[in-house]
């Protein structure tokens, strides 16, 4: 049983998805099956705490993890039973989806590792976090449960810091902002995320410029939170996609790429069993690197 303090009024299943990392769906079917507790009575996932309130999440036993051990090449850059660093490949995906069974670092980290935690589930084991298949970099992965929910708490309280480097069609017109969005499923498209004027969740990008080039931009984006395609959604919202992007970005590219030029460079975080503040960086992919030298060399 896992029990947490609500810190402000929120739906319940709001509040469990940020600090354990499972999803909302999980969340309620958890509730639907008499799991979800708010003062000792069991509730519904949309009901409302309220800052103070006491609820608990009884999450069973797992059972055994169906995503088959897989021999994958991957950067385990930092390990110690407790979390895993991993430096993601572009053209990975995290875990399985529709129609994606194999090939994933879920997949990869099963056969590389001993252990992974089990909160959230059979296809997920260990991942408190993810970013997107042809998005590459870092991210950390909880070996136990009691890693996991504190890595899970970490991103909910923005405590852990997610930096990324992406290179922008055309040039920023300020040298650092902050975007502040409420990002959804484009109602046009319901495979794509947009802006939205209202019913969306509120996203929050920081970013500030690394270098300029005639026609494109570097820039670095910290998130404050971790909407679906964040960061992508919110460079085209400033009319600057990320170069190569195949679904927000621009039809004609110059540069033939796998996916979009978009790198999670900078992971720190607070590890949970000693305390230490921890900070990883991992250099940037050779595509993106190639891209970089063209541009300086144009530049002069």
């Amino acid at each position: 049983m896992h029990e947490f303090e609500a810190d402000a009024a929120v739906r319940a299943d709001v509040f469990l998805s940020e600090r354990t990392g499972l999803t909302r769906s999980a969340v309620k079917k958890l509730a639907d099956e008499g799991r979800l507790f708010c003062g000792g009575v069991p509730v519904k996932a949309g009901h409302m705490l309220k800052a103070g309130s006491r609820v608990c999440l009884d999450v069973p036993p797992p059972r055994p993890v169906r995503a088959e051990p897989e021999d994958i090449p991957v950067e385990v850059i930092y390990e110690d039973g407790d979390i895993a660093v991993i430096n993601k490949p572009r053209g990975m995906a995290v875990h399985a989806g529709a129609g994606r069974v194999s090939g994933t670092l879920v997949n990869a980290l099963l056969y590389r590792l001993h252990s992974l935690s089990s909160i959230n589930g059979e296809i997920r084991p260990g991942i408190v976090h993810r970013i997107d298949k042809d998005t590459t970099g870092l991210l950390v992965v909880a070996e136990n449960d009691a890693a996991h929910l504190s890595l899970a708490k970490q991103i909910a309280e923005k405590t852990c810091c997610r930096e990324y480097l992406a290179l922008l069609e055309g040039n920023l017109k300020e040298d650092a902002g902050t975007v502040e969005t409420l990002i959804g499923r484009d109602p046009k498209d319901r495979l794509k995320m947009a802006v939205l004027p209202a019913g969306g969740r509120r996203a929050v990008t920081e970013y500030s410029v690394r270098e300029r080039f005639p026609g494109y931009t570097l820039a670095q984006f910290t998130l404050q939170t971790g909407r679906t395609h964040q960061i992508r959604v919110h460079a085209k919202y400033l009319g600057h996609p990320v170069v190569g992007d195949p679904v927000y970005g621009y039809k004609k590219q110059r540069f033939a790429l796998g996916g979009q030029l978009l790198h999670a460079y900078r992971l720190t975080l607070t590890h949970p069993r000693t305390g230490e503040r921890m900070v990883f960086e991992a250099p940037l992919p050779a595509d993106f690197c190639s891209v970089l030298e063209i541009l300086r060399r144009e530049r002069g």
